[in-house]
């Protein structure tokens, strides 16, 4: 038995003796710390070795390595600034130098809340943070919280306070890309953690109570909230002055700008991690040695990431102001995001969530709902044939429409021109986006019938029951747009979006693996007469500037443009990617040009869109969409929707079912 042991169980004896001595009762806690002594890890000597998990690995889809989560970057105690150590021991145990591993009181208190008062209160001591280590199952048990409790006796009779606080300030998580003192003080400040002033160093220790919440990249107000608690706590147990904390907390703070801190995809990278984080756990996630294989494809993320800087780039030399002034006076100027998704699968293979992730962590491809405006009509329409029966040769009278509102205003959809032009056939309002002819289908469909294709094809944000949604004026993401546009792209068939292929633990064992399933959501026929009809916005109508820029292979889609141009949207497919771009300001700034005329979502957005897409397919035979059965094609008036049987330029060829009719005369 190793010295260690032995010291153990004398502690262990000596403890139950006394207890014995207090009450029948305690006889139990004994033979539970008797019954506990050899179900115990051992802990690793040097002590720095309890912090060496293994690290969590985040893959390609094609097997390269584009993020490991762990690896620690130790520091010696010596060279972390007093004022971090100082700062981390009043916040998470103030009384470390005193207590023998346990806080009798902190314990005691903390049980009191949770009994009497109804809130769940934590206790551990820093060397109890420490002892976590040992355990691979992270379940609050109090089995396990007991165990816990008795390697943290022995942590404490091996080794010196000095070693325990230096192995406690290299594991402490305040981030993905910043386990330990070292790290953070690199990503967040670009320094060394012995260079750490008082301003920063309570900065930093009030993140490990959730590094999410109080990331001061991202929610700098929250983040400033807490270092003055921090700051507080330092006051109370005597290592700084309340005149001298005040006068820090005031002191500004320069963070680390550089773009390159992070790897490729850091948008996806985040997406990512936040599902695991919700399935397994932040400890695991972090501590747990995952390996991880993503959807990302390399090439396209870097493909996406170019488009999106130049594509801003050049938009901001033709608009009126540039940047626009935010309400904290700053300027900030116009915003994108991109997601690209694999039609039969589902796989997302790129993500761009905004044009800088070192200044704006903001991930506007899944978490910015914005209106699509007219890019919400393909659902509109197909409803519109699956509903009222229309075809895409129907005529519709293009004309100022009223629709009265119970308790509102009167709704009265404009064009985007301001003037009709009469009769018009739905193919060519579909491309020509024109705003009355949609708001007439909705009144045929019912605002509930277009919403109820929108969620069959893959949109789960919410949706307002008014007419106005055939119009896109309930928001939406570009991962929602991008996975819904699929549906149509695949015929019908939809796949949900995902970004994990296959997870396994530290052992190999496979923990999830996503299998490619996909449900027949919508009619193929009526899929294909959308889809003709979105070809024809990229080859005639709204979206032409894409054959203008030189994207030559078959494609189909629809722009999108809200009131005031404070959103533009492009999202399109061929038969194998469906990508979706939005541009715009995050104050929701219009976009106008140095004319004062509003851009569109075909002068934003499609133009990345297509500097994305033609590097995307680069060297692929261009490939067409599948017709199916029961489809013929048919030359008609624009103005009539009757057959053309001659050469005329004003024609227009339509899909339609082999049974539909059209009038000949």
């Amino acid at each position: 038995m190793t010295l260690t042991a032995r010291m153990l169980r004398w502690l262990a004896t000596g403890l139950a003796a006394f207890l014995v001595l207090t009450g029948i009762a305690a006889v139990g806690t004994a033979l539970l710390v008797f019954g506990s002594l050899d179900d115990l890890p051992s802990v690793p000597e040097p002590l720095q070795r309890i912090i060496e998990t293994p690290p969590t690995e985040l893959y390609a889809s094609n097997g390269e390595r584009i993020l490991q989560i762990g690896g620690h970057d130790y520091v010696p105690l010596d060279q972390v600034s007093n004022h971090f150590t100082q700062a981390i021991l009043a916040t998470e145990d103030h009384r470390f130098w005193e207590h023998h591993g346990i806080d009798k009181l902190r314990t005691l208190q903390a049980l009191w809340i949770t009994l009497f008062e109804g809130r769940v209160q934590g206790a551990s001591t820093i060397t109890q943070q420490l002892a976590k280590n040992l355990f691979f199952s992270f379940e609050q048990t109090y089995d396990r919280k007991f165990k816990e409790l008795l390697v943290s006796l022995q942590i404490e009779s091996q080794f010196t306070k000095q070693e325990i606080l230096e192995a406690y300030v290299n594991q402490i998580y305040f981030g993905p890309r910043a386990q330990g003192v070292s790290a953070a003080a690199r990503l967040f400040f670009g320094k060394s953690a012995a260079q750490l002033n008082l301003a920063e160093a309570s900065m930093l220790a009030g993140l490990p109570k959730s590094p999410v919440r109080y990331n001061p990249l991202r929610y700098f107000e929250r983040a400033k909230f807490r270092q003055k608690i921090v700051l507080a706590r330092m006051v109370s147990a005597g290592f700084v002055s309340a005149e001298h904390a005040a006068a820090v907390a005031s002191e500004p703070l320069t963070f680390r700008r550089q773009g390159a801190g992070g790897p490729l995809g850091d948008y996806f990278v985040d997406w990512v991690l936040k599902q695991l984080e919700e399935r397994y756990g932040a400890q695991v996630v972090y501590h747990g040695g995952l390996k991880i294989t993503t959807t990302m494809d390399l090439h396209l993320q870097q493909i996406a990431q170019e488009s999106v800087e130049f594509g801003l780039a050049d938009l901001e030399k033709v608009l009126q102001n540039g940047p626009v002034q935010n309400v904290e006076g700053k300027y900030e100027g116009p915003q994108a995001a991109l997601v690209s998704v694999q039609v039969n699968s589902g796989a997302v293979k790129a993500m761009v969530g905004g044009r800088n992730y070192a200044q704006s962590e903001f991930n506007r491809a899944v978490e910015n709902n914005r209106l699509p405006g007219s890019g919400f009509k393909p659902f509109l329409y197909y409803t519109a044939f699956k509903q009222a029966g229309l075809t895409p040769a129907s005529v519709v009278i293009d004309q100022p429409v009223t629709v009265p509102v119970a308790g509102a205003a009167d709704w009265r959809p404009l064009n985007f021109r301001r003037e009709h032009r009469g009769p018009v056939i739905l193919k060519k309002a579909f491309s020509e986006s024109i705003n009355s002819v949609a708001a007439q289908l909705v009144i045929q469909t019912g605002p509930a019938a277009v919403i109820e294709t929108a969620r069959r094809c893959g949109i789960t944000s919410p949706l307002a029951p008014v007419f106005s949604v055939a119009l896109g004026t309930s928001g939406v993401s570009p991962l929602e747009m991008a996975s819904s546009f699929s549906t149509f792209a695949s015929g019908g068939v939809r796949y949900a979006p995902f970004g994990i292929w296959r997870v396994e633990d530290a052992y190999g064992q496979v923990l999830e693996e996503h299998i490619v399933s996909g449900s027949q959501a919508l009619e193929q026929r009526l899929v294909y007469q959308v889809v003709d009809m979105m070809k024809a916005v990229v080859d005639e109508g709204t979206g032409e500037i894409i054959r203008r820029l030189g994207f030559d292979k078959p494609a189909a889609g629809k722009t999108g443009t809200t009131n005031g141009y404070k959103d533009a949207w492009f999202t399109g497919f061929t038969p194998s990617l469906c990508t979706s771009v939005w541009v715009g300001y995050d104050r929701q700034a219009g976009l106008k040009d140095a004319k004062g005329g509003g851009v569109t979502g075909g002068r934003a957005a499609a133009p990345i869109w297509t500097a994305f897409m033609t590097k995307a397919t680069e060297g692929e035979p261009p490939k067409p969409f599948l017709q199916p059965a029961g489809i013929r094609m048919q030359s008609v008036d624009p103005a009539t929707g009757r057959p053309v049987y001659f050469n005329t330029p004003s024609a227009v060829r339509v899909a339609l079912a082999l049974e539909e009719k059209i009038e000949t005369d």
